[in-house]
């Protein structure tokens, strides 16, 4: 029995590949920082984006806020379309058409999904879309609202009422807004030689 000879094995050159493989990276524009200090670790995940879910970082007090909102926008809504004249009457103590009330209701129940939409969400995007709605309509119905009653020359108890809470409610889904859009700062271990 003959046997052939081995041939030699390659060597591999880890350094060499290490370099080529740096340089693959740098050509797909993987591996560094985006313009949103993002490094990713794929073109895929650079091409499609990353979904950004919160983890540890969600504010105390966020689900229970959407969950708030949500159930009060649907209330409010069922109101305004099955009772509308009753919901004007509370506020503003005069009587209206009631169909400018149903829109009213309609559009309210609209922004209810969107709120009970972000309920059921981990993205970071939805929840702040979510809470940007909820601050629009607040600051929305704060304006009309204040108009409406200066122009009626009516000051209510209810308006009042009204009026806070509408402000108060615009505060706290912007403290959530606000928070939801901060950076969280990265801790960097450096270690400085003593000279």
């Amino acid at each position: 029995m003959s046997s052939k000879p081995q041939p030699p094995l390659m060597k591999k050159h880890s350094q060499t590949d290490l370099v080529s493989r740096l340089k693959t990276r740098k050509i797909l524009g993987v591996g560094g920082e985006d313009d949103d200090g993002e490094v990713h670790r794929s073109k895929i995940s650079q091409m499609l984006g990353n979904q950004m879910r919160f983890g540890v970082r969600e504010p105390i007090g966020l689900r229970i806020w959407i969950l708030m909102s949500a159930v009060l926008f649907t209330t409010i809504a069922l109101i305004a379309l099955v009772f509308p004249s009753q919901l004007y009457e509370l506020v503003f103590e005069l009587r209206t058409t009631r169909i400018s009330i149903r829109l009213y209701g309609g559009a309210l129940l609209s922004v209810s999904l969107i709120m009970w939409k972000g309920l059921y969400t981990a993205e970071k995007a939805i929840i702040q879309w979510t809470l940007l709605t909820e601050a629009c309509l607040f600051a929305v119905q704060f304006l009309v609202t204040t108009i409406t009653l200066v122009e009626l020359g009516l000051l209510s108890n209810s308006a009042i009422v009204l009026l806070l809470s509408e402000v108060l409610f615009l505060i706290i889904t912007l403290l959530y807004y606000y928070h939801l859009g901060r950076r969280t700062k990265k801790t960097q271990n450096h270690t400085h030689s003593s000279d």
